[in-house]
């Protein structure tokens, strides 16, 4: 994508991605670190990853089918994240 916009524009851009390199569990904990609790419940309400988009079944980690690989992903991360918690 970087290269792409460079190409399209004539100039230079550099895209930061931070979230790329931490799996499920480690945006999770992110998220309440930054902010505690409220953060990461705007983290679980506001945004999904289910390929489907699904956004009618609300899930401990958040919305989505629960069975796209996207799903799956996330609530495994987000599993992890609260065994970690303990």
């Amino acid at each position: 994508m970087q290269v792409a916009l460079g190409l399209g524009m004539d100039r230079r851009f550099v895209l930061h991605a931070p979230l790329m390199w931490i799996d499920k569990a480690g945006t999770f904990a992110l998220a309440e670190t930054i902010g505690g609790k409220p953060m990461l419940d705007l983290v679980i309400e506001a945004t999904h990853s289910c390929y489907l988009g699904d956004r009618t079944h609300r899930n401990d980690w958040g919305y989505g089918c629960g069975s796209c690989p996207a799903c799956k992903l996330r609530a495994d991360g987000f599993a992890r994240f609260v065994q970690e918690r303990r």
